[in-house]
């Protein structure tokens, strides 16, 4: 009996120009075959793919904005095109000081719902996926609220951001409160896709990364000085790098982690820890 012909297996990270998403790619190199790396910035993510090609890895450019419903559907036919679907590390954001409060929630939210949607169809037994979060869900008033939880509940609805900021109020559009309620979103959306890609044996979680020392991050800590005052709180006393960032989501991505699903892991240093213990 001949042996099966082997499928290729295909990673995708977003965000992989720089970052955390660039670490990410880097710890998916020699466990998938054909690795996407997609970015809005041409040059960082074609330089990322010229490194990170090797070790049995193929990584190719994908120039792409994650809210580009049809961009999208190019990606997910580049995969299926390539092999079987097996990792996903959407880690592509944008932070508070970067855009109006509609975009953070157009692309935080929105667009991961958006990646979701198009890769889906390819979820299999083996796939797993983490979207990125952050540690700014877990601050300010985390009560239920009905008319939010509705909202946050469909980010592809088409009156979604009106929705929103009905349901939230005007203090939305202060983009930091855009950015939590993006990143709960985040946490919403991964407890139902889940449930959605279970049943084919598909995985999907979402990691929380608190004060990391990466150049959107040194940027937010400009504008907001308060980002300090948490690290020096903070359990461990300092930033996160984003190396480290990616070894747990190496984990997440990994058959080590095959039970775990629909869940978020805070990699935050004791920042939470350090708040509570203090009261």
């Amino acid at each position: 009996m001949t042996e099966p012909a082997h499928t290729a297996t295909v990673g995708i990270v977003t965000g992989a120009g720089r970052g955390m998403g660039l670490e990410c790619a880097r710890r998916l190199v020699g466990t998938v075959d054909r690795l996407l790396l997609v970015d809005l910035d041409e040059k960082a993510v074609t330089e990322a793919a010229g490194q990170l090609s090797g070790q049995g890895t193929l990584a190719e450019p994908f120039v792409l904005d994650v809210t580009d419903r049809e961009g999208l559907a190019r990606l997910a036919a580049r995969a299926r095109e390539l092999g079987t679907l097996r990792a996903v590390a959407h880690a592509a954001g944008i932070s508070p000081t970067m855009a109006d409060w509609r975009r953070i929630l157009t692309v935080d939210l929105v667009g991961t719902a958006l990646l979701a949607e198009a890769l889906r169809p390819l979820a299999t037994r083996g796939t797993a996926m983490v979207h990125f979060a952050s540690m700014a869900a877990m601050f300010g008033n985390t009560e239920p609220q009905p008319a939010v939880e509705a909202a946050l509940a469909d980010p592809l609805d088409e009156h979604f951001v009106e929705r929103i900021r009905e349901a939230v109020g005007p203090e939305i559009e202060d983009p930091g409160m855009a950015y939590t309620w993006a990143k709960r979103g985040v946490h919403r959306f991964v407890q139902r896709e889940a449930v959605r890609v279970g049943p084919a044996g598909a995985r999907v979680c979402s990691v929380s990364p608190g004060i990391v020392a990466t150049p959107q991050g040194r940027q937010e800590a400009e504008h907001h000085p308060s980002m300090k005052a948490l690290v020096d709180r903070s359990a461990l006393g300092r930033e996160g790098r984003p190396e480290e960032l990616a070894a747990v989501v190496a984990f997440l991505l990994s058959d080590e982690a095959s039970f775990l699903t629909g869940v978020d892991i805070l990699v935050d240093g004791g920042v939470r820890a350090a708040l509570a213990a203090r009261g």
